[in-house]
């Protein structure tokens, strides 16, 4: 199991205040309490039979945090393969019924995936650079009025088809609460 500085509370829900512990990678920063606490009072704290994914998955704080918060679906996706056992644990020991993992690569899963998704959380290692990549994909798999929440150095310039309902920055993390309108234009 990791060190005990790679963990993560769970900050509200079903599963508040429960531990997920998380691998050691250069890139695995979790998304810190107070992004997280702002941008679920921004969704409004209950995702009763939302259907949300986790692209980016990392420490699996935000998919966690969906299905604490009552998600009928959470689809965790991650490519390595050492994070990706250690959400499997986590799943494990939360009895998270709700969360399916797949060990994969997010623009591949994208290019090939089928489903409807009405919260997307990305949270990608910065360096990669594939958030207008990603947008692109992910749009023919969001329901109307789906939100997407991004996470990155710098505050992502989105087309038309998107609506930035919030942003907000802490420290080196910039996040924004996108909507998307594409379906309506």
């Amino acid at each position: 199991m990791p060190a005990a500085a790679n963990r993560v509370r769970i900050i509200g829900g079903a599963w508040r205040s429960r531990i997920i512990r998380f691998a050691s990678r250069e890139d695995l920063r979790p998304t810190p309490d107070r992004v997280r606490e702002t941008l679920f009072n921004w969704l409004g704290q209950d995702l009763t039979g939302k259907c949300c994914l986790d692209l980016f998955a990392g420490s699996g704080a935000l998919g966690f945090e969906a299905a604490s918060r009552g998600a009928a679906k959470v689809l965790m996706v991650e490519r390595d393969k050492v994070v990706y056992r250690t959400l499997q644990e986590n799943a494990r020991l939360l009895d998270a019924g709700t969360v399916e993992l797949r060990c994969a690569d997010a623009l591949e899963f994208l290019r090939l995936d089928t489903g409807r998704y009405d919260v997307v959380f990305l949270d990608p290692p910065f360096r990669m650079d594939v958030l207008p990549q990603v947008l692109q994909l992910l749009a023919p798999r969001l329901a109307d009025g789906a939100f997407v929440h991004v996470e990155a150095a710098q505050p992502q310039n989105v087309g038309a088809a998107w609506e930035c309902v919030r942003s907000g920055r802490a420290g080196a993390v910039s996040h924004q609460l996108l909507k998307w309108t594409g379906h309506e234009t």
